[in-house]
């Protein structure tokens, strides 16, 4: 089977699709490159598809090595039969391939490899091939000093005969599918641990179980976790009768003098050998599948966060609130670069609240604030009612902004490279306040896992998840674009092409050389090849650039096009931009090249059309329910405005401006049967909620949007 046949497997587009899309990727193109640039090529597949190809061409990859490896370990050991080496050249399942090796596995030695010693295999074989034999006569003839009697041959060969079911691959793939089917996980506390501080967040599995294959991602999550911490047990099993019928049905030949004792290996194989096996192979599929469940919502997650409305280039006045250590004010200029910072003390225990509204309205006049970003950790609301009380000489719009990740950011290297003469608490300020004006350009500097926009993400396979929340990250960025005389060298480092080390060399040249004025430029800068050039260049923008195409996603190699397209109406390229009028009077089929086809050639034209537009729409200010100010006012039946502030598969959580958000259940999203929440709803979403109940001492409020 070829790589091109493996991925058409899994893939709903034609053949030569694929084998373009996996030429362009083996080229090292980038997935933002190729979906955006090279459509007509890859018969306009998307992001998600050519991500889908790129993982199954690895998944490829990696099946090949492994049938290269096992093949040379059965070679050196002198028994590759022909047989055997075109099962495993012809399989591209990875697990037939192994139950394929398990016999020539080198493993530690077993009870079939003492009883293989002490010269017992001939006497498996009798009883295997299960004639009416005289048994323990025939036993009688391999006893020797580590074979003392008739019983301890039996034993042995019986031992022999366990080891070959267990290798059994029709025996294995069987007991797969009832496992598959019927299996169920079931739990039990640890008795000593039921009364630790914890346990009780698992209450629920001190006793549970249910069919593993009905199990969702969230709830196997958190049985693996309490098993993990210790608080619980839990067995993967199935009905030992049916299990038993099964290999029974493969193994036995009837009834005769030999079936008693294969009976007797069956029943050992399966308790010692398989059970443990297969149930553990079940588990790890579905802590597979759960992993890629939750790693979806995530990455989900992160995409709606990264693409949140920006505000865009405003003068901020950012609050990071607190109560006795103060709320941490700086003021940042239209490019976020900090210009003042001050601690003011408007609550408890100080309750320096008039000082602090002078000092407030004096920066938000000094330095012409536009807008105040408040952080939505501890006295968040007291901070917003204090701010709104001020009566500013213009006006000022106040918004609440998601502080996640912010103290990790403080803390770190990047943040200590930009503020090395300020401290962790002026720097999460910064964040605060940035993350208003462009939430793309400062969550990328943070770790996507310190983001807190999941579920279960520290237990899921951590290089699995890193792959996927940077490919989203990826994704983000260059469906956006990139100023790159404003951009950070981590906004740059997720540029189609670029990568880490580029992004510094583009910072440095641009410290050096000032603000970069076209595209050609970026091949000045050092390292900064041809393929770099043509992967990334379409995704940088240059603001007022000479060539006004350079502020746009149209890409370098098609700026003759786009010259001839004017040349031919007898304009200049400027007259196209933003002008539909002039843009429809095109006629694209005119200028299909070799390299450039139907579809780039309408994506240029909506280009021209409009530019270098912003996916994301403009930032708005919420308004929470001025009478809620702790959970103490959360009563039930009230209806209250909200945000959408983290999504899982069970439901989504919504702030209704306490320290407490709320959780919607999935089945209280909408009326009628809802199977999955990203239908319904979207991180930071407003929304209007209904209280169905109130837990203050568990500090848990349910919600419901069926009005």
């Amino acid at each position: 089977m070829t790589n091109i046949q493996f991925i058409a497997k899994s893939v709903n587009t034609a053949a030569i699709n694929i084998q373009k899309t996996v030429q362009l990727l083996e080229e090292d193109c980038t997935i933002p490159f190729i979906s955006r640039y090279r459509k007509d090529m890859t018969g306009n597949l998307d992001e998600t598809v050519i991500e889908q190809i790129a993982k199954l061409q690895k998944e490829y990859e990696t099946i090949v090595k492994r049938k290269e490896a096992i093949l040379k370990s059965i070679e050196d050991q002198n028994v590759l039969s022909p047989e055997l080496k075109q099962k495993i050249e012809q399989s591209f399942d990875l697990q037939d391939i192994e139950d394929l090796y398990l016999p020539y596995k080198k493993k530690k030695r077993t009870k079939a490899d003492v009883a293989r010693e002490n010269g017992l295999e001939p006497l498996a074989k009798v009883i295997m091939a299960q004639n009416n034999d005289d048994i323990d006569f025939l036993a009688s003839k391999y006893l020797n000093e580590n074979v003392i009697n008739e019983d301890a041959a039996l034993q042995g060969a019986r031992d022999i005969i366990a080891e070959w079911i267990n290798e059994n691959i029709f025996v294995r793939k069987q007991l797969r599918r009832l496992y598959q089917r019927k299996a169920t996980i079931s739990t039990k506390v640890v008795k000593s641990k039921k009364e630790e501080e914890g346990a009780q967040k698992f209450s629920q599995y001190f006793d549970w179980s249910e069919p593993i294959s009905k199990a969702p991602a969230h709830r196997l999550m958190a049985m693996l976790r309490a098993e993990n911490e210790g608080f619980i047990k839990f067995k993967v099993e199935t009905d030992i009768n049916e299990a038993y019928d099964i290999i029974d049905e493969l193994v036995l030949k009837g009834q005769n003098n030999c079936t008693p004792h294969v009976q007797l290996a069956i029943e050992d194989s399966y308790k010692r050998l398989l059970q443990p096996a297969i149930s553990n192979e079940i588990l790890q599929e579905a802590k597979a599948k759960a992993d890629g469940n939750s790693i979806q919502v995530f990455a989900n997650n992160l995409g709606q966060l990264l693409l949140a409305p920006p505000l865009g280039e405003k003068r901020i006045l950012a609050i990071d609130p607190g109560f006795r250590s103060g709320c941490k004010v700086v003021c940042l200029d239209e490019k976020g670069d900090l210009l003042y910072n001050e601690t003011i003390y408007p609550h408890a225990p100080q309750n320096e609240s008039a000082m602090a509204m002078k000092k407030i309205k004096s920066m938000v006049n000094a330095y012409q604030i536009d807008a105040i970003s408040i952080g939505n950790g501890t006295a968040s609301r007291e901070t917003e009612f204090f701010i709104k009380k001020i009566a500013f000489d213009k006006p000022v719009q106040v918004f609440i902004v998601s502080e996640a990740g912010a103290s990790v950011y403080s803390a770190s290297k990047t943040a200590r490279e930009e503020f090395p003469n300020y401290d962790v608490t002026v720097r999460g300020s910064v964040s605060i306040g940035r993350r208003l004006s462009d939430p793309l350009a400062e969550l990328v500097k943070i770790d996507p896992k310190a983001i807190g926009v999941g579920q279960y993400q520290h237990d899921v396979d951590q290089t699995k998840l890193k792959e996927e929340l940077d490919t989203t990250v990826i994704r983000c960025v260059n469906s956006v674009g990139v100023n790159i005389n404003t951009a950070s060298k981590h906004l740059l480092s997720y540029v189609s092409g670029i990568g880490e080390k580029l992004a510094e060399n583009i910072v440095q040249y641009r410290s050096e050389n000032g603000p970069f004025e076209d595209r050609k430029q970026l091949k000045k800068v050092p390292r900064l090849g041809d393929k770099a050039f043509q992967q990334g260049a379409a995704f940088i923008r240059i603001a007022n650039a000479k060539n006004p195409l350079d502020n746009s996603a149209v890409h370098p190699e098609a700026y003759p096009i786009v010259e001839k397209m004017a040349k031919d109406l007898k304009l200049k390229v400027t007259d196209l931009i933003a002008n539909k009028e002039k843009t429809a009077l095109i006629k694209v089929e005119n200028y299909i090249t070799t390299e450039i086809g139907l579809l780039t050639l309408k994506d240029i034209i909506k280009e021209l059309e409009k530019p270098g537009l912003d996916p994301r729409k403009a930032a708005k200010v919420f308004e929470f329910d001025a009478n809620v100010k702790s959970i103490k006012d959360v009563k039930t039946g009230m209806v209250l405005p909200g945000i959408v502030n983290n999504i899982t598969n069970f439901g989504c959580f919504v702030d209704i401006g306490i320290k407490e958000s709320g959780l919607v259940h999935i089945s209280q999203l909408k009326a009628g049967f809802v199977s999955d929440v990203n239908e319904v709803v979207k991180l930071h979403q407003h929304v209007q909620v209904k209280v169905t109940e109130v837990d203050e001492d568990r500090k848990r409020i349910q919600l419901t949007m069926i009005l």
